[in-house]
């Protein structure tokens, strides 16, 4: 019956899209079999077309998703991320899908409120006013904590917003499985597993437990940083469908010419912009994954405030250090050290030849750089480089393709701010203090204490596996005669010999990396 359902409901939002003349687009009719497009075709003539004359396939994709609700409007959103899926053009248009929508009423407000808190609003807020903001997933509206001064923002869900993300997601999946089934095309993209990645992202938006506590873990991360800031949590009065933070008195960052009349430089601004977001990447590998100007303010003092923490972003260790090995390595124009970090972490197939991708990456590198100054783009050289790395045989990290849509979007922003921002300079100086932090005794001496750590925690797990083992024995009443028991003992020894001696040179090399350090 569900699979029926959603049936319907796509027919539903195919008709939107006929509507909007999206449903088969030009450039993807001749790869559509007969069927597809015949029924594209009815579908179209059943319709009374809405499509604005002068606009793009994906302007008109981005209204049809407007016009389909929160759940698609957000498939839009996600889609906007991943160029290398829906190709760049149609990405860009995407990115102009704006997450506004009408909001729902006070009383749901109240509602939700009192059963999320277990207290009415008027028992927890004074001067509960209506929605200042309403996106595809939640509301805020502001007030002040009980018998407080105190400003806060309070986020609220959308009423059955899960269930009707639950419903519209069949029907994706259901399109999903359609496409990998009858377009033959369509199976490199994987849309199944696209769906995947887009169902787990929003069960995280949903909970908004989650975003508080992503909050709390970036501001702990830049609370010496000066000139950013995060909103406090206020965790009594948050919840899995309320979150309450701090009010943010501050002016929107997308209004350069405000900004200057208030006394502050646009110029400065964009420039430090990027520098807390590289710091957050680099530094801490936990990042704003969704930094445009509607989560952008500036403060009285000329601080940065981010706010809406729903999608966030990580990269591990070994990310985080091929991300600057890259970002340096262009800054150095050296393209073989380039292409070493992509084999090192075994992002391109081995099989490939180190000299030819390095050579392709001259030809991405040497074209960025013969451009003028203002010019020069991170997430356009990192679009390019993902291009490269494709006809090498490159597999895909989601890790980086967050990062590399975050970059774009904060690039655009500090642009927006100072036409004239040279994002190279902006960047040097945290690549280069990461690298070199990254490069120091100090830190050598943590890799190689972590790395003991692990041989130890090996050794350890071997004797407990063994010991379980013997305990096993020992309750099944299997006997084993004394000379095989020996053996046993005399063969695992010899092989465990690699793991002490590994344990040992690992000690070893931290008493040798220290001696070095302070002689």
């Amino acid at each position: 019956m569900s699979s029926i359902a959603a049936f319907f409901r796509l027919v539903r939002a195919a008709r939107v899209f006929a509507r909007h003349e999206v449903l088969l687009p030009p450039e993807l009719r001749s790869m559509a079999p007969f069927s597809a497009r015949f029924a594209a075709g009815v579908l179209k003539a059943t319709t009374f077309s809405r499509a604005s004359k002068g606009l793009s396939t994906g302007q008109r994709f981005a209204a049809a998703l407007g016009d389909l609700g929160p759940s698609y409007v957000k498939l839009g959103q996600f889609l906007a991320t991943r160029p290398d899926v829906v190709g760049k053009q149609l990405a860009k248009d995407l990115t102009s899908l704006q997450d506004r929508m009408p909001p729902f009423a006070m009383d749901k407000a109240r509602a939700a409120i009192a059963e999320e808190l277990g207290q009415s609003a008027d028992a927890l807020y004074d001067d509960f006013g209506p929605p200042v903001a309403a996106a595809s997933i939640a509301q805020v509206h502001r007030a002040k904590l009980k018998g407080s001064t105190t400003e806060v923002a309070v986020k609220i869900l959308r009423p059955d917003i899960e269930q009707r993300f639950r419903r519209d997601l069949d029907s994706f999946y259901l399109a999903a499985r359609l496409a990998e089934r009858h377009l033959a095309s369509s199976k490199r993209l994987r849309p199944v597993a696209f769906v995947d990645t887009l169902a787990a992202s929003v069960k995280e938006e949903m909970d908004l437990r989650m975003e508080a506590s992503a909050a709390a873990e970036l501001a702990e991360l830049t609370k010496n940083d000066g000139g950013f800031r995060v909103p406090r949590i206020e965790w009594e009065h948050t919840a899995k469908r309320v979150l309450t933070s701090d009010w943010i008195d501050a002016m929107p960052m997308r209004d350069p010419d405000a900004l200057r009349a208030a006394g502050h430089n646009p110029a400065k601004l964009a420039t430090d912009l990027i520098r807390h977001f590289l710091t957050q990447a680099l530094r801490d590998g936990f990042f704003h994954a969704d930094m445009h100007q509607g989560n952008l303010f500036v403060d009285a003092k000329g601080n940065i405030v981010a706010v809406d923490f729903g999608i966030m972003g990580r990269l591990d260790p070994l990310m985080r250090r091929f991300m600057a090995d890259v970002l340096y390595g262009f800054l150095q124009r050296d393209y073989r050290a380039i292409a070493e970090a992509h084999f090192a972490v075994g992002i391109v197939s081995p099989d490939r030849s180190v000299d030819a991708f390095a050579q392709a990456l001259r030809a991405v590198g040497e074209k960025v750089f013969g451009r003028p100054a203002s010019e020069i783009s991170t997430a356009r050289l990192l679009q390019q480089l993902f291009e490269i790395t494709d006809m090498f045989g490159m597999q895909m990290q989601p890790q980086l393709v967050w990062l590399q849509k975050t970059m774009v979007v904060v690039e655009g922003v500090a642009r927006d701010l100072d036409p004239a921002h040279n994002i190279w300079e902006s960047s040097r100086p945290v690549v280069e203090r990461w690298m070199r932090d990254t490069l120091s005794p100090e830190h050598r001496i943590r890799e190689a204490a972590e790395g003991v750590g692990d041989f130890g925690r090996e050794l350890r797990s071997i004797v407990q596996s063994a010991a379980a083992a013997a305990q096993h024995l020992a309750q099944t009443g299997i006997r084993l005669h004394p000379e095989s028991t020996a053996r046993i003992a005399e063969e695992g020894f010899r092989r465990n010999a690699p793991l002490r001696w590994a344990v040992w040179i690992g000690a070893l090399a931290l008493v040798v990396i220290a001696v070095r350090m302070f002689v």
